[in-house]
């Protein structure tokens, strides 16, 4: 619930400090090609557009995996980052599972209730209130005046349609790393809450510039200027996430934050230590401990795991 996640995300830590959240210099595609050349420098072939079709095993080893393309690649040990639902029961036959794992797999919960909108902007929005704070930019703009706001965003998502007047967090990157754009231009992006995967009557592609439109209204009745700063929208359905970052059913965590699927239990119990039945095939990601967020923590686990494994062998 949501007492859960507000746990979870006052864990964050920088520098010594918890309840704190870091920038990467331009944005988290800069942190994946440091990572990338990381791993390059240690030899590791990255094979960009590739997708994984199957798990290859032999007599309940893991011993490689087929793409899409038809091509297989064999290895001693496979690693997937993948959410549960496609580690499991995609990549993997569940006949070569338990029949339990299966079961609390295909119940684990994963609907996403997060959108994104993105923003180019000609200037920096003003806040009447405060209008020459510029310096207050380099930090998150929060939209939920109060918890009967929250509350009424949260009722049209659970009656099966986005929020009329969301919850946004904001952050303007560019006021942080300004190489990410040209001298007097901005970029901001918005998280939106709430959006569920699943439309009751609609789907996304007809709602999509619906969903950015009633962002960039909620945003502006609190920034008159902003509808005069925009050069350019782009709006990120939960649908989009699935389809683009291959999260299953949108959920930017890979499952949803619920006790039931926290620690022990996350993905499943038994399963909680990165292992899976089949040897050598192992599972990473934010769908096992500790969970989502930007910290590398569960392949930090899981590479120990393996290593650990490894060197028994």
């Amino acid at each position: 619930g949501s007492g859960l996640v507000l746990l979870f995300h006052s864990l964050g830590e920088i520098d010594g400090t918890f309840g704190e959240w870091g920038f990467h210099k331009r944005g988290n595609g800069g942190f994946t090609q440091t990572v990338a050349r990381a791993a390059q420098a240690f030899g590791a072939e990255i094979r960009l557009n590739t997708a994984v079709s199957q798990l290859i095993t032999r007599n309940g080893q893991a011993v490689g995996v087929a793409l899409e393309n038809g091509d297989e690649l064999y290895a001693n040990t496979i690693v997937s980052a993948l959410d549960p639902r496609r580690t499991f029961l995609q990549l993997a036959d569940p006949r070569e599972l338990p029949s339990d794992l299966v079961t609390n797999i295909e119940k684990f919960k994963f609907q996403g209730t997060s959108a994104k909108v993105n923003f180019a902007l000609n200037g920096l929005p003003t806040y009447p209130a405060l209008p020459n704070r510029t310096d207050m930019y380099r930090g998150f703009i929060n939209i939920g005046p109060s918890m009967d706001y929250l509350e009424r965003a949260f009722d049209d998502a659970k009656y099966g349609t986005f929020s009329k007047r969301p919850y946004l967090d904001c952050c303007i990157q560019s006021m942080i790393d300004p190489d990410m754009t040209p001298p007097g231009k901005h970029i901001m992006s918005c998280f939106v809450q709430y959006a569920p995967y699943k439309l009751k009557d609609s789907d996304w592609e007809t709602e999509r510039e619906n969903l950015g439109d009633t962002v960039q209204k909620t945003f502006a009745s609190f920034f008159p200027n902003f509808n005069d700063l925009i050069l350019h929208r782009e709006v990120v359905t939960p649908l989009d996430i699935e389809r683009k970052v291959g999260l299953s059913e949108g959920n930017i965590f890979a499952g949803e934050f619920l006790t039931p699927q926290m620690y022990f239990f996350r993905p499943a119990a038994g399963w909680n230590q990165y292992r899976t039945p089949i040897k050598g095939y192992y599972q990473c990601g934010s769908g096992t401990h500790p969970g989502g967020c930007v910290m590398g923590a569960p392949g930090q686990l899981a590479a120990r795991q393996i290593l650990g494994d490894l060197q028994k062998k």
